[in-house]
């Protein structure tokens, strides 16, 4: 009996799921070298840990926890457009409430405005998984609802002006340090290893793939799918209150009109570039995070390199697209199928002009 041949473990290793996020992420951060020789140095000043490299863990840590939530949402074949809404509403209740306080510094103050901010995300996220789950909306439609109107409650909380506030408690959470570490990269590590061991050390993961891939199937064994894309979306709306929290206090101040704009594209983009696929069914949050990151650190390149700023978006969508091509198996095997043809074309080319040429003879 024949044993089979062992696994190429180099194919292995690319055909791996993370693979080319990180190859990605790789090529960009050693292109920067080009522009800024000390690139990867970090240092410790002050007892802060500074560099490239924690500015893009620091700055892209709101994007890894929208894009995570949103990871989520599209795992069961959804999608979820008020992200960028929620980040600035739960940054102008925070900011609103410890500006009003007689005690803006207080812990207690603090505590209380987090807990408004995160409260009123818990109820946006359960009205959006109601109108997905229960009302049988489509997901855009139904997010694009609060898109739209979370926009205008966020001015309307700020009364179309920005809120400045003074608390070094609530600075620590999107502007701190805590072990030489930005403290909001600490909380998004936090958060993603919570959801990693929620979705694969339990079976929770499982079943959102299996009702993202199959909503009627999974309906018939027994899975109760409403609530699983009800907690989806709540689980989104956290994440995103999270973010705004950090983007807010890492400015004291909140802004209802470009806090959080547009984050939801960069958040789906970030999905799909990590290889999670908008049709649902498998994800991947170690790939979201490489995703975030590569468009964190193609914002850094895009600024390092000079690119006029008027056409920075430009730039980027094409980056993204040449990302997003090399991502695809089908247009990887279309490049091998052609320089296959191409082989066998110049093959039977040496092979016939001897024969061509004794013909001629």
């Amino acid at each position: 009996m024949s044993t089979p041949p062992a696994a190429n473990p180099v194919k292995a290793v690319i055909r791996g799921r993370l693979f080319w996020p990180a190859a990605v992420l790789a090529v960009l951060l050693v292109a920067n070298l080009a522009f800024t020789p000390d690139f990867f140095a970090v240092r410790l000043q002050g007892g802060h840990l500074y560099g490239s490299l924690i500015d893009i863990l620091h700055f892209g840590a709101p994007l890894i926890l929208v894009s995570l939530g949103m990871t989520l949402v599209i795992a069961t074949g959804g999608i979820d457009l008020s992200v960028g809404s929620t980040v600035a509403i739960s940054g102008a209740l925070a900011c609103l409430h410890i500006s009003e306080s007689t005690d803006p510094g207080g812990v207690g103050t603090v505590l209380t405005a987090l807990g408004i901010a995160l409260g009123t995300a818990l109820v946006l996220g359960a009205v959006n998984g109601l109108l997905v789950a229960r009302a049988g909306v489509q997901p855009i439609v139904a997010t694009l609802i609060l898109m739209v109107a979370g926009r205008g409650v966020a001015q309307l909380i700020t009364d179309g002006q920005i809120i400045t506030v003074t608390s070094d408690p609530y600075k620590m959470i999107g502007g701190g340090y805590w072990l030489t570490v930005p403290f909001a990269i600490l909380l998004a590590a936090l958060v993603v290893t919570a959801a990693v061991l929620l979705t694969r050390s339990t079976a929770l993961g499982l079943l959102l793939e299996s009702v993202g891939a199959n909503p009627v199937a999974s309906r018939l064994v027994g899975i109760r799918a409403a609530r699983l894309i009800a907690l989806v979306y709540v689980s989104s709306a956290l994440c995103a209150a999270l973010a705004g929290l950090m983007v807010s206090s890492n400015v004291s101040a909140a802004d209802g009109n470009n806090a959080g704009l547009w984050i939801e594209l960069d958040a789906i983009l970030a999905v799909v570039l990590g290889g999670t696929s908008l049709n649902g069914g498998r994800f991947s949050i170690g790939g979201t995070v490489l995703g975030a990151l590569i468009i964190q650190t193609l914002s850094t390149t895009v600024y390092t390199i000079g690119v006029p700023p008027e056409t920075t978006l430009v730039f980027k969508a094409f980056v993204v697209i040449a990302v997003c091509l090399v991502q695809s198996p089908a247009f990887r095997a279309r490049l091998a199928a052609r320089g296959t043809r191409t082989g066998r074309t110049t093959t039977r080319s040496r092979v016939a002009a001897p024969i061509d040429r004794e013909v001629g003879a």
